[in-house]
């Protein structure tokens, strides 16, 4: 597949930050993206390998002040734009929205989440308050901020919405083992929640992701019995990005490993 040519940039006002990328799929017309979490990891490395395919890049963070690998990416690069967002923020979220309103996002990609405190995701030491922090975050940040760029994607040429999700999430697998219970619950609920919201959005032509990007080295892994045999996060955005530029009618919905894999519910 061909360079996607550079969308026009039509938010200079609002640009904090600038960018640079590459990309795989060819479009018709202005190609953007939008990333949730993109100081660090996944997200960092989306906001990257899109910028450098020519694609528009709408790339958010929590504390955009002090994410510097997102500054530096941005420094030489127009193609990438740094806004604030706090996927917990409702009024931030919907903010935003409107600050874009009437420009097309192909592909919305919700990739912020969190583990929680494993201390606190057992058996005996359940806190309540991380088990609300971590489902509003991974849960239902996602399906808020789908809703609130709905319009956005819809309006687009490629009207795609995704979840960077995980096998935590899946009760046939996951489930038969115990501990990080705020975080399993929460996967589980964000994949329902893309997936019915693929169903609702299906007659406006919207496509949906369900992705989980498969052990990678990033922060959250650090320290873990994966760490050895996890991808770079260059590898697992590279097959990510071929998958989501892949993605039909046909596979919206499905829970996807990173290379296309179908994996149980």
């Amino acid at each position: 597949m061909g360079a996607c040519r550079p969308a026009p940039d039509r938010a200079a006002a609002e640009r904090t930050g600038a960018a640079s990328g590459t990309q795989l799929q060819e479009t018709a017309g202005p190609a953007t993206v939008l990333i949730t979490g993109s100081n660090r990891g996944i997200g960092l490395e989306f906001a990257r390998q899109y910028a450098e395919s020519g694609w528009s890049v709408i790339a958010t963070a929590r504390h955009p002040d002090t994410a510097e690998e997102l500054h530096a990416l941005a420094a030489g690069h127009p193609n990438l734009v740094i806004e604030r967002l706090d996927v917990t923020d409702h009024a931030g979220i919907d903010a935003l929205a409107e600050r874009y309103r009437g420009r097309p996002i192909d592909v919305l990609i919700n990739n912020a989440g969190v583990l929680g405190a494993p201390e606190s995701q057992r058996l005996g030491a359940l806190d309540f308050e991380q088990f609300q922090h971590v489902m509003a975050v991974n849960a239902f940040g996602p399906l808020r901020v789908s809703q609130a760029f709905l319009d956005h994607v819809a309006a687009s040429d490629q009207k795609k919405i995704v979840v960077i999700t995980s096998i935590s999430g899946s009760m046939e697998i996951a489930g038969r083992g115990g501990g990080f219970y705020f975080y399993k619950m929460s996967k589980a609920s964000a994949n329902m929640a893309i997936r019915a919201l693929g169903s609702e959005t299906q007659r406006r032509g919207i496509k949906v992701g369900i992705i989980h990007p498969g052990p990678v080295r990033t922060r959250m892994l650090r320290g873990s019995d994966l760490w050895e045999g996890a991808n770079e996060p260059q590898e697992a955005v590279r097959s990510m990005i071929e998958l989501i530029g892949n993605l039909t009618e046909e596979m919206s919905g499905t829970f996807l490993r990173y290379d296309g894999q179908t994996l149980p519910w």
